[in-house]
Order: C-alpha cells, then structure tokens, then sequence
C-alpha cells in the first residue's frame, strides 16, 4: 500500500484550485462534475501525492477549515532550493509566519495558507538523521 491522496476541506473549489495552481504551482489533475460537487484533485508537479480539494458542505466542516491539524503544522511542502522557493511564494503573497531557519533535518519556515492551514516549506539536509529501515521478512 502507499498513500496515493489526502482530503483537505475548502470553502470552495475554484478559490481551493487558484491558490494550489496559481499560488503553489501544483498541477490541477482532475476537475470532474458530480451533480452539487466536483472531484478535484491537485498535486505539486513530480509527486504521487493528490490533494483531493472538499468543498464544505455543512457548518461542522466549514468550522474546519484551517484547523485539519489542530493548529500545528501538517502539510509538508518540499524543496531542492529554498531561497528559490521562499522568494517565489513571498512575491506570490504568501505570509511566513518565521524568518526560514536551520534545523538538522534541513532548512524551513512555517506560513499558513489562505485558509488557515500550517505548513513547512523545507529542504531536507543532505545527510538528515534518519533511522535505519527494519529488514523485511521475505513471504
């Protein structure tokens, strides 16, 4: 098994795809008619990951909007160059919410969404500190 998508609830859907497409530079890969709702999905371009964008239907999801993580960073959007990308999403308008800083795992700052979602823009260190891989029994 692998994780193919992850659901994240909008307001609405055009306002979900502009700010992915135009604002992050995700691919739209599927925009198909439902009746009342649409199947759209993005993805950052050379990711298998989809984000399946679900517009709010009720009070209960509209009141999730920007909380999915409870508030703390949850969306994980990576980079090969991060000055590159940094300068790219603040002339885009994106809002960090820190100065980018050195962990050991890589460089990153933190910036919200328009909808009220944390993220981290990072590039991994070289060399991060990762655990080894347990072995895999065969059959």
């Amino acid at each position: 098994m692998k994780l193919a998508a992850l659901s994240l609830i909008v307001p609405d859907y055009d306002i979900g795809i502009t700010f992915f497409c135009d604002t992050l530079g995700f691919d739209l890969i599927e925009d198909i008619p439902q009746g009342h709702k649409r199947w759209v999905t993005v993805s950052a371009p050379g990711s298998p990951v989809r984000i399946v964008l679900a517009r709010a239907e009720n009070d209960r999801q509209r009141a999730a909007i920007g909380d999915q993580g409870a508030g703390r960073v949850w969306l994980f959007l990576d980079t090969d160059d991060f000055a590159r990308d940094h300068a790219r999403l603040l002339a885009k308008g994106i809002v960090f919410e820190e100065e980018p800083r050195t962990e050991t795992y890589g460089t990153v700052a933190v910036f919200r969404d328009p909808f009220g979602n944390r993220w981290d823009l990072i590039q991994k260190a070289a060399r991060p500190g990762r655990r080894a891989q347990p072995a895999r029994a065969n059959g």
